[in-house]
């Protein structure tokens, strides 16, 4: 059953492309990537991509529904997958501290994560310090419990997106105070919190989008979060594409991302890292596009702003 709004989670899905094929049984992919964590501390990171079913939320702008299944997950299937990356040469000789299993869903709902498969999950995550699974806010309720099953701390990722006002026609169901509650809730448990939030969410003016990305992080860490992610809206999934259009979306540069990490960057009161998946996708000066990339690397494995990035033909105070 869809969980946002049924007539606006049709239209959104009668936009979408075609659904590449999937297979429960083989993961969609591993990568080992520094990452800096609550501690201070720059270690390796795996990240798990896990086929699984598709998140019942639909929202707009969404593009992780493309490495979804459209029925529930198979029984046995996330264990399959997961034995298979850690099995890996590239895994097995790396040994990372910290593993993030994401399956672009809802690590506690059962369609995407069957309960019966908890227990060797948690068995097959017995060497790592930490553990990053994503959830829906109004999800995690069963957190606390395979919490206890790990050795290591588990952190919870939850999307906040944003705390402008317009996140309530983002059809998520979910609103700043949720996600406040579902953190307080995990912190008294004592499971990490990580929030995911959107740089150039729709509805959102342009002009407004590094301002309320920089607000809505800020809202994060005070609210219980632990780490920041500040993801960048990406188009393609049809809706975006329609609402472009329409004038209610506009997609982020790179120097958009640049300024909005620079600015939230807050190491006295948590973590805060850009998402660089895909970021040369984003429109750029060609001329600094590299220097700009290697610039917001730098800032999210220090956490700390470093020299600012001046290009004669893009920068103004370059310019003038």
């Amino acid at each position: 059953m869809d969980r946002g709004r049924p007539a606006v989670s049709a239209r959104i899905r009668s936009l979408r492309p075609p659904r590449p094929a999937v297979d429960p049984w083989t993961p969609l992919g591993t990568t080992i990537e520094d990452e800096l964590g609550p501690d201070g501390r720059l270690l390796p990171a795996l990240t798990v991509f896990l086929a699984g079913s598709e998140c019942p939320f639909t929202c707009v702008f969404c593009d992780l529904w493309r490495h979804t299944l459209e029925g529930p997950t198979p029984e046995g299937a996330l264990p399959a997958q997961l034995r298979q990356a850690l099995e890996s040469d590239a895994v097995r000789g790396a040994r990372p501290p910290h593993v993030k299993l994401y399956n672009a869903s809802n690590f506690f709902e059962p369609r995407a994560v069957p309960p019966s498969d908890l227990p060797a999950l948690a068995a097959l995550l017995q060497p790592f310090a930490r553990v990053t699974v994503e959830s829906h806010p109004n999800l995690t309720a069963p957190a606390a419990e395979f919490a206890r099953r790990l050795p290591g701390r588990l952190e919870v990722a939850m999307g906040l997106e944003t705390i402008h006002p317009s996140g309530a026609r983002l059809n998520k169901a979910c609103t700043p105070d949720d996600f406040a509650r579902a953190a307080a809730a995990l912190r008294e448990d004592g499971i990490g919190v990580r929030a995911f939030v959107l740089l150039g969410a729709p509805f959102v003016p342009a002009a407004e989008a590094v301002e309320w990305a920089v607000r809505s992080a800020e809202w994060a860490l005070a609210h219980g979060a632990e780490v920041v992610a500040l993801i960048p809206v990406r188009g393609g999934n049809g809706i975006l594409e329609e609402l472009a259009a329409a004038g209610a979306f506009t997609p982020p540069k790179l120097a958009d991302l640049e300024r909005a990490l620079e600015a939230s960057l807050a190491p006295d009161k948590g973590v805060v890292l850009a998402d660089l998946w895909d970021a040369e996708r984003l429109d750029a000066c060609p001329r600094c596009r590299g220097a700009r990339l290697s610039r917001l690397l730098a800032m999210t494995r220090s956490g700390r702003p470093g020299p600012p990035l001046l290009c004669g033909a893009c920068s103004p105070a370059a310019s003038g």
